[in-house]
């Protein structure tokens, strides 16, 4: 390649006069060249494509951008197979396919002592399907300042007990709690803010009380003030999240604890050179204290009908016997626990698909035992011999929920007022406008019978003698019994 000199005495030489046939041999060049510079001195030769390790991947980074713009040159270093190139090259083709970034603005930057100070955020990564129902993914990310290390928690709720329950399992994963916890200005941490004077959330402080960990909530509208947590969610969004397919919230979680122990902890910093979990073993945290909050999510719900109580979109079931009980339901993101005064009476595996019905083999068993000792009843009994409207009355009052030994004895009464016939008729009218219910039988009887009996029964002091009730007699095994001594 001919250089900027030898250019300049081309034209030297050529404006003394000489042929371009004097100055190629008097400068040791191509007589062509000479022609050529003289004509345009610009010209420059253009150099050969060098041949780059990158070349071969070029078309597959592009399509990872394509599938997710954000995607970080790590990231994209660990799609690539057989590439011996560094990741320089990989970064400088990741900016040549997006462009300039925009200009950013110095901070200064400080670092606290070990075991001082965690940094706590949230980040949502969009959702996750289950059937036909959307759940939105969330992420506690907890970073421990001097260190770096990392710890994460998905879930599908940014709500009080989630931020307890995720920040207990922060400190259990680490071993221990700071002295400080820096926060941003989340509901569910601070309440109000008037320039410096804060106002955190009561159910916050009693949680942290329990540590004794003091809440330092930031500046709105300054995230620097908490910049490593900030680091350390957008590290999660570029280096995790990419190109990665999730099952449930237990698969995210599980792939996260992995890539925390493989990749995330166990990398060189590039801020801090060395390691997180190599700088971890200088932090000493707070221990624990012996009793942990309970942080599952609490409610107090009704047994319903059904023997189920409704809970996050689903149903599920208690045993039978505590219908129309208030019990207390407790919930994690594995686990939905039922409890009345204090003791468990059924655990179910949490569903995160709405609409579902969640059921323990044992209390729809029970539900048959109930059912099946209650036709060896005798008041049910001596009800039943009415005939098939009465069975198929019961039967009406178990499927509606209906307290049975209520409502049967409340028809007896009935049926000694105004007669069995009159008892019939007003079942099958009960019947036929599906009104299930001693209230709608009586109002029947009372509107078209008029009572048979003007006497009430005579009343024994035994009340047990009361309580006796005969079967309503059979016409036709009389008739049957009849024809059978005539054929004798």
């Amino acid at each position: 390649m001919i250089d900027k000199r030898t250019i300049f005495e081309i034209h030297r030489l050529k404006h003394l006069g000489w042929s371009d046939r004097k100055v190629a041999r008097h400068l040791r060049i191509d007589r062509g060249s000479v022609k050529k510079y003289v004509s345009n001195p610009k010209v420059v030769q253009k150099r050969p494509n060098r041949i780059s390790k990158l070349d071969p991947y070029r078309g597959q980074i592009k399509a990872l951008v394509d599938k997710d713009p954000t995607v970080s040159a790590p990231v994209v270093l660990q799609q690539l197979e057989s590439f011996t190139g560094k990741i320089t090259i990989v970064r400088d083709y990741l900016r040549q396919l997006r462009g300039k970034r925009k200009q950013r603005i110095a901070y200064t930057r400080f670092e606290s002592a070990p075991g001082e100070q965690m940094q706590v955020d949230w980040g949502h990564f969009g959702s996750l399907e289950y059937g036909d129902t959307r759940r939105k993914l969330y992420a506690l990310v907890v970073i421990e300042a001097f260190s770096r290390m990392l710890f994460v928690r998905f879930t599908h709720s940014q709500k009080q007990y989630c931020l307890h329950s995720c920040l207990l399992e922060a400190f259990t994963w680490f071993g221990g709690c700071p002295k400080q916890l820096v926060i941003d200005n989340m509901a569910t941490a601070v309440v109000e803010r008037l320039g410096s004077v804060v106002r955190f959330n009561d159910t916050f402080l009693d949680f942290l009380c329990r540590f004794a960990i003091e809440p330092i909530a930031c500046s709105p509208g300054s995230p620097y003030e908490k910049g490593k947590v900030e680091s350390g969610v957008k590290y999660l969004r570029r280096n995790f999240m990419p190109l990665r397919s999730f099952v449930d919230l237990d698969d995210v979680q599980h792939q996260a604890l992995d890539w925390l122990n493989t990749v995330a902890n166990v990398r060189t910093h590039q801020t801090m050179g060395q390691r997180p979990v190599d700088r971890f073993e200088k932090v000493q945290l707070r221990s624990l204290p012996q009793r942990l909050p309970d942080t599952r999510q609490t409610q107090s719900l009704l047994v319903h009908k059904d023997f189920a109580v409704r809970f996050d979109g689903n149903t599920y079931t208690a045993p039978p016997w505590a219908i129309g009980k208030t019990v207390v339901v407790k919930a994690d993101t594995a686990f939905v626990s039922l409890y009345l005064n204090d003791k468990r009476i059924a655990v179910h595996p949490r569903c995160w698909q709405r609409k579902q019905r969640i059921e323990t083999p044992s209390h729809r068993q029970q539900v048959k035992k109930l059912r099946k000792k209650l036709w060896h009843d005798r008041q049910v009994a001596a009800l039943m011999s009415l005939g098939t409207i009465a069975v198929d009355y019961i039967n009406g009052l178990l499927d509606a929920g209906q307290p049975i030994a209520k409502q049967v004895k409340r028809l007896l009464v009935l049926k000694d007022k105004y007669g069995a016939e009159a008892l019939v008729y007003a079942l099958n009218k009960s019947m036929a406008h599906k009104a299930l219910g001693a209230d709608y039988v009586e109002n029947i009887v009372h509107q078209e019978m008029a009572p048979k009996n003007d006497q009430p029964p005579v009343r024994l002091k035994n009340e047990q003698l009361n309580r006796i009730r005969l079967n309503q007699p059979s016409l036709a095994e009389y008739d049957a019994h009849a024809l059978k001594r005539e054929k004798k």
